[in-house]
């Protein structure tokens, strides 16, 4: 598959260059097409590629087009070949909703996959609930895109993990962790906008949950790309706590850890994280011992040859180790795929009845299975924690976090919110 990089003519100006990456590229300046006649199906991934974060799009872009070749080489969906439109909307919100209502009003795209942060997924939300177009969010993880009806868009699938289900399961790790080393005293550490902020308070809900004599004697709330944390790491340190949660991640969290050892942070506090996958830990100088961390995508988690499979494929593709985000993007394919089959029809509102409630085979799955619930989110992911070593396989001792217990509290956390 090639890319071509094709500046978009009619309106969007030198800032929106367009990359193009699909069988048959397109531009977004071609008038729209009648989908229902068409041999291509065109899906708009509205991302991010530029800036601290562009991890995320650019291991979500890698992901989507290995399934798509995959799909393609086994005859598309219905018979229409699969084409990806990507276009970087620079993690700004009304950029990243322009762009996603002009993929499907003028672009031609037959449904969006949303591969951006929780900042841009609320925006293009709006949109999808505008258009009626079949979404999957596959980057943002704060909770409430799906678990609060009033924000749920119907035609909206987050096939990405969610704050709830991860602060479940590290409540419960770090909560062990924080009793077998008596740990009393927390801080956290996290991005400044609604993920980092909904889903630590949300951490810290289940954490007390499973250890209630926890005290949090200092926060910090960096911005997302924030160059130098020379501020936020000193305050940390002269907090003293004995251990500290982050939600950094991608460019930002390899950031904190490299510049931490510049002021032997590692050394004053244990530090736990969920956001810990390859290519941060590859831009990571020299990686501390002993971070907790969860499991972000793990080749040897969940221990499934198909899950090995995927990831040797991948890095023979491009290179290099995929991401959290990749997997995401990876299994937004698989439940179209499955939808389509089921179906019998590459109809993108056709496809809404059938993903609810939907079961696949997936090599995320922590049982080579995953679930598209009927509130269009996915469950049964694989979700666990360890601990970091220096070198491969970077994290170790790896234990799985119980669905059944996250099912169960997530419940209670909805009924106490109002979501059902």
């Amino acid at each position: 598959m090639k890319t071509k990089i094709n500046s978009v003519q009619r309106g969007l100006g030198r800032r929106s260059a367009l990359a193009l990456i699909g069988l048959g590229a397109a531009t977004l300046a071609r008038p729209s097409i009648v989908r229902a006649d068409s041999k291509v199906m065109r899906i708009g991934v509205p991302t991010v590629l530029s800036g601290p974060i562009a991890l995320l799009g650019t291991s979500s872009r890698n992901a989507l087009i290995l399934e798509g070749d995959r799909i393609n080489a086994g005859g598309g969906l219905a018979g229409r070949k699969i084409e990806l439109v990507f276009q970087d909307g620079k993690a700004q919100p009304q950029e990243t909703a322009r762009i996603a209502r002009e993929m499907i009003n003028s672009g031609g795209c037959d449904l969006l996959i949303d591969a951006t942060p929780s900042s841009g997924a609320f925006a293009v939300q709006e949109v999808v609930r505008d258009l009626g177009v079949l979404c999957f969010h596959t980057g943002s993880e704060t909770s409430s895109l799906t678990a609060d009806p009033k924000l749920r868009a119907p035609t909206a699938f987050r096939c990405a993990r969610q704050g709830v289900h991860d602060s479940i399961a590290g409540g419960a790790y770090l909560a062990q962790f924080a009793n077998a080393h008596k740990f009393k005293k927390w801080a956290t550490c996290s991005p400044d906008y609604a993920y980092g902020h909904d889903t630590t308070a949300q951490f810290l809900d289940f954490f007390r949950h499973f250890k209630p004599d926890i005290e949090i004697i200092t926060q910090s709330w960096p911005k997302l790309g924030q160059p130098d944390l020379t501020e936020v790491i000193t305050k940390l340190i002269q907090a003293k706590p004995q251990a500290l949660f982050t939600l950094l991640y991608a460019g930002d969290l390899s950031a904190f850890i490299n510049q931490g050892n510049v002021y032997a942070l590692f050394g004053a506090m244990s530090v736990c994280t969920p956001n810990v996958d390859y290519p941060v830990l590859n831009a990571i100088k020299n990686l501390p011992d002993g971070i907790q961390s969860g499991t972000r995508y793990f080749e040897e988690f969940p221990p499934l040859p198909a899950n090995k499979a995927w990831g040797e494929a991948y890095r023979t593709r491009f290179g290099e180790y995929p991401t959290n985000w990749s997997w995401q993007n990876a299994a937004a394919m698989m439940f179209l795929e499955a939808a389509v089959k089921k179906a019998g029809t590459a109809d993108g509102k056709a496809l809404v009845p059938v993903l609810s409630g939907l079961t696949i085979d997936c090599p995320f799955g922590i049982d080579g299975r995953m679930t598209m619930r009927d509130d269009h989110t996915i469950i049964d992911y694989a979700i666990g924690w360890g601990h970091t070593i220096a070198k491969p396989p970077f994290i170790t001792d790896v234990k799985p976090a119980d669905w059944g217990q996250i099912i169960e509290l997530e419940t209670a956390w909805k009924k106490q919110q109002g979501y059902i």
